[in-house]
């Protein structure tokens, strides 16, 4: 009997090299979009690289972003009073995945989908964190996201 192993969504998208290349692409192209770029005009030279890092711990790769930068929670801490709003949230959305299609990431259903979950996701809960009153939890656990991952429904945090 033949076991196949299934791959993350990490390596399946070519692991941190594919995902930094994706990061720094993405930033290329928000420096010029006028809605995104006012928004990234104070992240510094190393923000590709951190974002590249969550991504990766979240798609299943290394747990390098929780070990160096605190994890989920010091990702909630960043968009702390931000007051992103969901135009924002979509043009980000919609650049990333052009940026994906425009670097050649896999682009198969199951993992477009994984992929197209989590940023929605994600997104969504940046934008709830953005605005007035939001809070941090500190021992909130990093997402991991997967193959035909289902969350929900929203509690907070």
């Amino acid at each position: 009997m033949t076991t196949t192993t299934v791959p993350t969504l990490y390596d399946w998208a070519g692991g941190s090299e594919a995902l930094n290349r994706l990061t720094v692409r993405f930033y290329e192209h928000v420096a010029h979009d006028a809605l995104l770029a006012p928004v990234f005009a104070h992240m510094g030279a190393d923000h590709p690289a951190h974002v590249a890092a969550f991504l990766g711990e979240v798609l299943g790769g290394p747990t390098s972003y929780s070990a160096e930068h605190g994890g989920h929670p010091h990702m909630i801490r960043q968009h702390l009073e931000r007051h992103l709003t969901q135009g924002m949230r979509r043009q980000w959305v919609q650049l990333l995945l052009a940026t994906a299609d425009e670097l050649g990431l896999p682009d198969d259903p199951e993992f477009r989908s994984a992929l197209v979950g989590y940023l929605e996701w994600g997104s969504r809960l940046a934008v709830i964190n953005s605005q007035p009153g939001a809070a941090v939890t500190e021992h909130a656990p990093m997402p991991k996201w997967g193959w035909g991952e289902v969350k929900g429904p929203y509690i907070g945090g």
